[in-house]
């Protein structure tokens, strides 16, 4: 599941993109481009009804889940043919791997947006605990696409190639981001040693993450923001004892 991003000199702002890239060409949290001037009519429709059907699906899963969405209650919920989702998505599982596409475009746009202005100075724990409040913020503002990511991520019937494949570089990508914010936490202990901080605490700090959103989910007076402090304590705490660690192995 690793990367190769874990560059502690890099802040979080600037982290890897690849799930953006996978998810060009969707449209969330932005809004619909102008259309070309003298583009046939056929393809505006075309554009229009493919995200009709991504809408569609999203709705569809959230009330139905993975096995629940099947192409014909697509069809009646777009009345579009069943020829034209197949005509832009081939599969179901390649219809699911669109819908995560997109939500995971939005989500890691908005987290490049929360992380843009890192503090440069301050203690360990207040720089941590500007990336994980910030962070904090990104989840609790995009539920839906964190509920369908869990949805799909423990589903068994959600094993098919496509929407696997999506998955994994989600988690892949949130992990990348984790180990930017370490680093950028410990980057006063220099790189080397920021970056295996960052290696070793990536796991966790996803795990702390997914916790704290399943948890707010059962119960909502339980913010993700309100467990923050506790998540800042644990990860400042471990990663100087993993610096302590790893400097008394540099030392002999």
């Amino acid at each position: 599941m690793e990367s190769g991003t874990n560059t502690p000199d890099r802040t979080a702002s600037e982290a890897p993109r690849s799930t953006a890239g996978l998810a060009a060409g969707s449209t969330a949290g932005r809004a619909p481009a102008e259309e070309p001037a003298g583009e046939p009519t056929g393809n505006r429709r075309g554009r229009r009804s493919k995200e009709e059907i991504l809408d569609a699906t999203a709705r569809v899963m959230a009330l139905r889940g993975y096995a629940g969405t099947t192409i014909s209650t697509i069809t009646a919920e777009t009345g579009l043919p069943r020829s034209a989702i197949y005509h832009h998505f081939h599969s179901k599982g390649g219809l699911l791997s669109a819908v995560m596409a997109r939500g995971a475009r939005g989500f890691f746009a908005a987290m490049r947006a929360a992380h843009a202005d890192p503090p440069a100075g301050g203690t360990h724990r207040e720089r941590m605990a500007w990336y994980l409040d910030r962070t904090a913020e990104v989840f609790a503002t995009n539920p839906e696409f964190m509920r369908l990511h869990f949805l799909l991520l423990l589903s068994d019937e959600a094993a098919e190639a496509e929407v696997a494949e999506m998955n994994q570089q989600v988690r892949d990508e949130g992990r990348a981001y984790m180990r930017v914010m370490i680093s950028a936490a410990f980057a006063d202990q220099g790189p080397e040693i920021a970056e295996a901080v960052a290696a070793e605490l990536d796991f966790f700090t996803i795990a702390g993450f997914d916790g704290a959103f399943i948890a707010s989910q059962a119960d909502p007076e339980r913010t993700i923001a309100a467990q923050m402090a506790r998540l800042t304590d644990a990860m400042v705490a471990l990663g100087e004892a993993a610096v302590a660690r790893h400097k008394a192995l540099a030392a002999q």
